[in-house]
């Protein structure tokens, strides 16, 4: 978690008319140029005001979507288990309307990429950030039209730690494993995917090239938390597609 690499301890790209968000930022790396550990005391509560903060910030953003009739939808994974082809699968086969916001440390590459295939997109640049936290989130709604839309996804910065500690005010989890990671992954990051609603095993058409056991992956998913749902994907097959846009309509159903 960041508490553990530190990132929350680097000024972000954040919305910096929040004043006590940016200086708080700012207090927590000047301590921790001085005093590199990250188990002190100080260093601690900075970082317990920080997610308290963002709590507050990512119930402002629930509250926002909530007001719009928007199910919002946070991506999570780490990088290149096809969050962005997703996305894109989705965009000609998922019959529902969404926007979504996009995380990457640099470049507007998979902005790019959804814009192209017709969906309203806004990328966030984190810098040295490794995640998503919930005054990103509030800085891109302020460039989203959500009008009309049904479900807003928050695709977070890959990688399968530290977006598991920040809320950003969505009402459900999405997380992606990839055949190629090794069903392992599970297990070895167990934060991220006990906080999930549905749990993706992509690029299941790789299967054959690769030693990945589905059936210990769904049983580890499960063994973190129970009830949870899982669906296998392979982006080339469209029933797969469509099995995921039906788990998130009905999502949006229950609403």
């Amino acid at each position: 978690m960041c508490q553990d690499c530190g990132c929350s301890l680097t000024p972000h790209t954040h919305d910096h008319s929040h004043d006590y968000h940016s200086h708080e930022h700012q207090k927590a790396h000047e301590h921790l140029h001085h005093n590199p550990q990250l188990n002190d005391a100080k260093t601690i509560s900075v970082i317990s005001k920080i997610l308290e903060k963002n709590d507050h910030e990512a119930k402002h953003n629930r509250e926002h979507f909530d007001q719009k009739g928007v199910l919002a939808i946070n991506l999570m994974s780490s990088p290149g288990s096809g969050k962005t082809s997703l996305l894109e699968a989705l965009a000609e086969l998922g019959e529902f309307k969404f926007a979504v916001i996009e995380g990457d440390l640099e470049t507007n590459n998979d902005a790019n990429r959804l814009k192209a295939k017709g969906i309203e997109a806004y990328q966030i640049q984190t810098g040295s950030a490794c995640h998503l936290d919930a005054f990103m989130v509030h800085k891109a709604l302020h460039h989203l039209n959500l009008e009309g839309i049904e479900v807003c996804f928050i695709e977070n910065v890959g990688n399968l730690v530290c977006p598991a500690s920040y809320d950003v005010g969505s009402h459900l989890n999405i997380v992606l494993v990839s055949v190629p990671e090794g069903a392992d992954k599970i297990e070895k990051y167990p934060v991220m995917f006990h906080q999930a609603d549905l749990v993706l095993i992509t690029k299941t058409d790789l299967l054959p090239y690769f030693d990945f056991d589905l059936e210990y992956a769904k049983k580890s998913a499960r063994a973190l938390k129970p009830n949870v749902d899982i669906l296998e994907l392979n982006i080339k097959d469209e029933s797969s597609v469509k099995k995921v846009a039906e788990w998130i309509k009905f999502k949006i159903s229950m609403r």
